[in-house]
């Protein structure tokens, strides 16, 4: 079979639109993903700085994010609350967690706290934690450089 050539013919033109669509949804998705990390961390904490400090290993399990402020209150979900008047707040957690199907005692809780904060704010805020299920704790501080 012989085709012909036709000399008539333009010539053929990439459709860019969906390339640039992937893109700007893709940005979309970076500026989310950005804005959720740095809405874990308030601007009111200070962490204390550690030579023991490293990085995560890795993700951590049903993440309960608690920042303790030097006043001694607790950021969680947005609202400042004292850390005797917690315990509400973490059943509402617990409750969360088991309405879809997750143990609480497998959860990781994540305490930030201020460098000025009492440390009984800081044992207090353990102690109303395990009263309402949770037993892990993950405590987070500033890398310190050595040397």
């Amino acid at each position: 079979m012989r085709m012909t050539r036709r000399a008539s013919m333009p010539p053929a033109e990439m459709d860019m639109t969906p390339m640039i669509d992937m893109t700007f949804q893709l940005i979309a998705f970076f500026m989310v993903l950005l804005s959720f990390s740095e809405a874990e961390m308030s601007e009111l904490i200070k962490l204390p700085s550690s030579v023991l400090a490293k990085p995560p290993d890795g993700p951590t399990e049903s993440p309960l994010t608690l920042q303790l402020t030097e006043r001694g209150t607790v950021l969680l979900a947005g609202a400042e609350v004292p850390v005797e008047a917690l315990g509400p707040r973490l059943e509402q957690e617990r409750t969360v967690l088991e309405r879809l199907g997750k143990n609480p005692a497998e959860a990781t809780v994540i305490i930030r706290a201020d460098a000025f904060a009492p440390t009984g704010d800081v044992q207090q805020l353990i102690k109303s934690c395990q009263e309402n299920g949770f037993v892990r704790f993950v405590l987070r501080a500033k890398q310190e450089q050595r040397g």
